[in-house]
């Protein structure tokens, strides 16, 4: 492995530990980029994320699975980047988001902000949705 991929991907570790968004890009029917940032742990390899199941990213990603993830930048824009493609799929092997132990344990306070307990939360983000990375670029 090269110097410069070792050191992106030192720089994607930190960042998946450190961050508390990122944003996921999916397609619509008319194939225009749709960023948002959204909630995520990392686990099994893959970014684990919970969305309202009629959202319109779950509608995007069913029809092109293809999607893309990438951190926000230091304010200068020259760091961390980092920009991860992948295959997102609904995922309806996972239990209900207050019971995934790391994703509770990083949002809690959140899912407080939102005046929801962990039970309605996770009811009204029902939907699991998994990326798998299968590229990853920056600087």
């Amino acid at each position: 492995m090269n110097d410069e991929k070792a050191q992106l991907e030192r720089k994607a570790k930190r960042l998946i530990e450190d961050e508390y968004v990122i944003w996921l890009t999916t397609v619509d029917s008319k194939l225009a980029p749709q960023p948002r940032p959204v909630w995520f742990i990392w686990e099994d390899d893959s970014f684990l994320i919970f969305s309202e199941p009629q959202a319109h990213k779950v509608l995007h990603l069913t029809q092109h699975p293809r999607v893309s993830l990438h951190f926000n930048t230091d304010k200068t824009g020259d760091q961390d980047v980092v920009v991860f493609i992948g295959k997102a799929e609904v995922d309806s092997n996972v239990g209900p988001a207050h019971q995934v132990s790391a994703y509770f344990k990083k949002y809690e306070k959140g899912i407080a902000d939102l005046g929801m307990s962990p039970e309605e939360f996770s009811q009204k983000y029902s939907a699991a949705i998994r990326v798998t990375p299968t590229a990853l670029r920056g600087w």
